[in-house]
């Protein structure tokens, strides 16, 4: 696929990827009786809420990881706010699943309805039609999978923390900033992280294509 080609497709699929997620986050968080992302605009699906230059930036260049501006939230009104936060950082990552989930449910349907329009401008339109859904699938595993990492700032750590004692979050905390992202673009540059998770999102995308 040209890099032209890709970087159209790449743009719109941005948009919706990075705006669900950021959206769910904030939804399972109103949800939860927070009222702060709904005073701040969050509980929207327009994209200008929630791109982050820079995360968006990244996500052109990769193909593959990025980010959007986090929903600000505030635990202080969950009921039990461990559990809740684990709540928030599983919706991102979750929304993400629930979009790839659908665009192979789009596949699988223009496949069964496209048998007899696959000759021609029709046949040319179904084939970009495919390419974009497939680059979609991609880009959404590797975005959920991304962000399950257990690494502040990412959701991962946030679910993590649900799960261990409180006694482990000074370990969290030590990572929370500059240090977490610091140590997320070793892991980056490295290619430690893909060498990690790409095999899982490569097996997910055979499954969910074909």
């Amino acid at each position: 696929m040209q890099l032209i080609q890709q970087l159209i497709f790449l743009i719109p699929i941005l948009l919706i990827s990075l705006s669900f997620h950021e959206f769910l986050h904030g939804y399972a968080s109103y949800k939860l009786g927070d009222p702060t992302p709904k005073i701040n605009g969050r509980l929207t699906l327009n994209p200008l809420a929630h791109l982050d230059p820079i995360g968006s930036l990244v996500l052109l260049i990769t193909r593959r990881f990025g980010w959007a501006k986090p929903v600000p939230i505030n635990p202080n009104y969950y009921k039990n706010p461990r559990k809740g936060m684990m709540i928030v950082g599983i919706a991102g990552p979750g929304a993400n699943f629930m979009l790839a989930l659908l665009f192979s449910a789009s596949i699988k349907l223009i496949l069964n309805f496209s048998q007899y329009s696959l000759r021609g401008f029709g046949g040319n339109f179904v084939n970009l039609l495919l390419q974009f859904l497939v680059m979609a699938i991609m880009i959404n595993l590797s975005l959920a999978f991304f962000n399950l990492i257990p690494i502040p700032p990412l959701d991962g750590s946030k679910i993590l923390r649900g799960f261990l004692p409180a006694k482990f979050d000074q370990y969290f905390n030590k990572l929370e900033g500059p240090a977490g992202m610091v140590v997320l673009i070793i892991l980056l540059y490295t290619g430690i992280i893909w060498n990690i998770i790409g095999p899982i999102i490569n097996f997910l995308l055979q499954i969910l294509v074909y």
